[in-house]
């Protein structure tokens, strides 16, 4: 599969942009086990435009862990436009438009899934947007506002029209949240539509290499995206790389995936700060699935949630660790 000149080889796996998750530690890691994409952590093009510090720091990229996405979301063209050429100087193989967020902050000013209730202006910026950069753009979107108008299989051919390089679809829409389960059906509708020629890539509930397997078999996708599932775990693409090639999952060692959050731990805490790289990794730490089934699993997360330097933090997790063993 290729987003314009970017080859992701065959049945690819992307990492999903997810904010204050896909950090540059982060996504180098998915890399490594086989992300075939990865995206950024949104950014805002307001921010972006009136040169925030902050979300300018987002946009720092390492080579090692290209190709990479740099995902820019916001309300009015001209701001989106102008984000866009920032973000082309910093060297992201790929820039994508967020049509999909559906968080209040976000969705309640028009932006992200706010989008999709001005089709007009969505298709506006799209097209305004691929006119202003010689980078691939694509687009992240829900199936629609509400369950009364799950619009997707109309919009695609629309956005392809704007002149999108690939499109990826979240099987929600923005009144679901997170809630209830992803609907792939209007995703497999819009791949099967004659009328699509470019990458269709389904996101929502993928969280097993058997899940994306299907998600490939029953749908008809050109790529899957897996999002929270990845949380604490970036080995969950080592899993579905073995089982899309070889038919079979042989699980990393428990040591393995013990160093993966060690590294992630380290590298944030060398990238910001030891209290606030911390505060940034706790999120993959109360969800890992590592911990899930061990005995006191409660009070060990508690204990790691609360952990505020480095030396107690580390400490958690060899005495969890050395639990695999005793």
């Amino acid at each position: 599969m290729k987003i314009a000149n970017v080859d992701l080889g065959v049945r690819p796996v992307v990492l999903a942009p997810m904010e204050d998750v896909t950090d540059p530690a982060f996504r180098l890691q998915c890399r490594e086990q086989g992300a075939a994409l990865v995206y950024t952590e949104f950014v805002s093009a307001e921010a972006l435009v009136r040169d925030v510090p902050s979300t300018i720091k987002k946009l720092r990229i390492n080579d090692a862990e290209r190709p990479v996405a740099i995902q820019i979301y916001g309300r009015e063209p001209a701001d989106m436009v102008r984000a866009a050429t920032i973000v082309e100087k910093a060297g992201p193989d790929i820039i994508d438009l967020n049509f999909g967020c559906p968080v209040k902050r976000v969705a309640a000013k028009g932006a992200g899934a706010g989008m999709l209730r001005d089709i007009p202006k969505l298709l506006d910026i799209t097209r305004q947007v691929v006119e202003a950069v010689d980078l691939p753009v694509t687009v992240k979107t829900r199936l629609g506002w509400d369950c009364e108008n799950k619009i997707i299989t109309d919009l695609g051919p629309r956005l392809q029209d704007c002149g999108i390089a690939a499109l990826t679809v979240h099987g929600r829409t923005r009144s679901q949240m997170y809630t209830g389960e992803a609907d792939w059906t209007l995703i497999g509708q819009l791949k099967a539509d004659p009328r699509m020629e470019i990458p269709i890539i389904g996101n929502g509930d993928i969280t097993t290499p058997e899940g994306a397997l299907a998600a490939f078999e029953a749908f008809g996708v050109d790529a899957v995206m897996i999002g929270r599932a990845s949380f604490g775990a970036p080995w969950i693409f080592n899993e579905v790389r073995q089982l899309l090639d070889t038919g079979a999952v042989t699980p990393l060692p428990v040591e393995v995936k013990f160093d993966m959050l060690r590294r992630q731990i380290e590298e944030n805490i060398r990238e910001i700060d030891e209290y606030r790289g911390i505060l940034h990794t706790r999120r993959h730490l109360a969800a890992t699935p590592l911990l899930k089934g061990l005995p006191n699993f409660r009070q060990t997360r508690i204990r790691m949630l609360r952990a505020e330097t480095r030396a107690e933090l580390l400490d958690i997790l060899k005495e969890t660790q050395e639990t695999f063993f005793a």
